[in-house]
């Protein structure tokens, strides 16, 4: 998917959750500088959630936003293997980092950070759980983050106190957001999803297991 003021604007108006989380459309600026190593290493505001050991020969960073389809099936048919044959083994490091395209997305982001806190393993959990269901989401989408939040041990007031930006968490939780993606879109050049970086290299369009694999292998032997 590819972030448009058009695309943000038409989204933000489908839904009740803009009015909840009281977001506007998000500035791009076209023209980015290049990237470098360290911009793009640079944690998030809200600090990287991530798999796998600090010290792994490579890291491969991610951009999604929760209502992208590509990125829902990355996550079902692709990261699976990954994890298994790269993360686990602790050959990669895997970060994930937020990309919403619309009120929906950055609505779902909210509530993973909110649930899950310092806690990787459970935030990718939660970002599984909103990918598989993600029709339901944009359908219904308090309705879906409600009901994952209660499998997840919160009450619906706590969803909704999470996507207030009124309350402490919510203002700090969609601030840390948009930066986030206002960094990657002005620093980084990222204007859709999924977008990876590869030890550096970005990686779009193909993210096919064999694409990374390609990628992976001569980094480890280097």
């Amino acid at each position: 998917m590819i972030l448009s003021r058009r695309t943000f604007s038409a989204l933000m108006s489908m839904t009740g959750v803009s009015a909840l989380l009281g977001l506007s459309p998000f500035a791009l600026i076209g023209d980015a500088a290049a990237q470098t190593a360290a911009e793009i290493a640079t944690p998030s505001p809200l600090g990287d959630m991530a798999l796998g050991p600090e010290n792994a020969s490579v890291t491969i960073i991610e951009y999604a936003s929760m209502t992208c389809p590509h990125c829902a099936s990355f996550t079902t048919n692709v990261f699976p293997k990954i994890k298994s044959e790269y993360i686990d083994t602790g050959k990669v490091r895997f970060i994930f980092r937020e990309f919403p395209l619309d009120e929906v997305a950055a609505a779902g982001s909210i509530v993973a950070r909110c649930i899950a806190k310092d806690n990787s393993q459970m935030y990718f959990a939660l970002v599984d759980a909103m990918f598989k269901q993600q029709n339901d989401l944009a359908r219904t989408p308090l309705p879906t983050l409600k009901r994952i939040g209660k499998q997840a041990g919160l009450s619906e007031e706590g969803v909704e106190a999470c996507l207030d930006k009124k309350t402490e968490v919510g203002k700090r939780l969609l601030d840390g957001i948009v930066q986030t993606l206002d960094y990657a879109n002005t620093k980084l050049k990222v204007n859709s999803t999924p977008f990876f970086f590869v030890n550096g290299t970005p990686l779009k369009g193909d993210t096919s297991f064999d694409a990374f694999d390609k990628m992976i292998k001569p980094l480890l032997k280097s």
